[in-house]
């Protein structure tokens, strides 16, 4: 079975490195659906498997001064005591029965829809919030606003492993459109490291973790990226992310209502 994840792993690289979404939002449902990994163990993994690869995303980007610090410390602030909340109550379920696996499964279903609206619709929201950028409103309470996406993202990662990479990426720039789409990408992959690492350290005490499941992903995941990276210029970006918010509605679809 090793050499599957290992392969599954290099698929949803490759989606990553052609679209710059889909690690969370394919890896989980993959592990759940066609592999029938625990949701618990599933996302406990994926959030550990999303710190070590966005990691190296993350000094590729500050080398280059792709990140706004100040924003990811808002996300941040928000987010990371958020993570450590969720995972306190998630501990607190009660032992040995389908809470926490129907919990987060149908939490993973609401944040794949959710992804599924923010790769489609992810343009015009830019558009909207450029125009009305210079808002009073927008502009007195700008980071309190981020710090409460923050938490918001905080609470849906923890539970679903989803929502680091296209919501994050979707928020900033509903919130900061005069921030360009590379410092907007560099910040939410800066965040995102601390949070999915922070949610899957909780996991990993919950027992949530698989880690020769985990060595494998990241065995095939890797090369995925690059090779997806290498030939992204090449395939028509809106078909694949047409595609890719379908296949998520669809899945959202069916771990909600199973």
């Amino acid at each position: 079975m090793d050499y599957l994840y290992t392969l599954s792993g290099f698929a949803v690289g490759a989606i990553v490195g052609l679209t710059g979404v889909g690690g969370g939002s394919l890896m989980t449902p993959l592990l759940v659906l066609l592999f029938g990994v625990p949701p618990a163990t599933a996302v406990g993994t994926d959030l550990l498997y999303a710190a070590m690869t966005k990691a190296g995303g993350t000094v590729a980007h500050g080398r280059k001064g792709h990140i706004d610090w100040a924003v990811t410390g808002r996300l941040a602030l928000g987010s990371i005591p958020a993570a450590a909340i969720t995972v306190y109550i998630l501990s607190q379920l009660p032992k040995g029965s389908n809470v926490i696996g129907q919990i987060i499964s149908h939490g993973l279903g609401f944040a794949l829809m959710l992804t599924a609206v923010a790769i489609l619709f992810g343009r015009k929201l830019r558009d909207y919030a450029g125009k009305h950028d210079d808002s009073p409103l927008r502009q007195r309470h700008l980071g309190k606003i981020t710090i409460t996406v923050g938490v918001i993202l905080g609470v849906l990662v923890t539970i679903s492993s989803v929502g680091a990479g296209a919501l994050g990426v979707a928020a900033l720039f509903f919130l900061y459109p005069k921030l360009s789409p590379v410092r907007i990408v560099g910040s939410d992959v800066a965040h995102a490291v601390p949070l999915t690492l922070v949610a899957g350290l909780g996991h990993w005490m919950l027992g949530g973790v698989d880690w020769p499941l985990l060595g494998a992903l990241l065995l095939g995941s890797l090369p995925g990226i690059w090779l997806g990276t290498q030939v992204s210029a090449k395939v028509p970006e809106h078909i694949l992310r047409r595609l890719l918010a379908a296949m998520l509605v669809l899945i959202g679809t069916k771990l909600v209502f199973a």
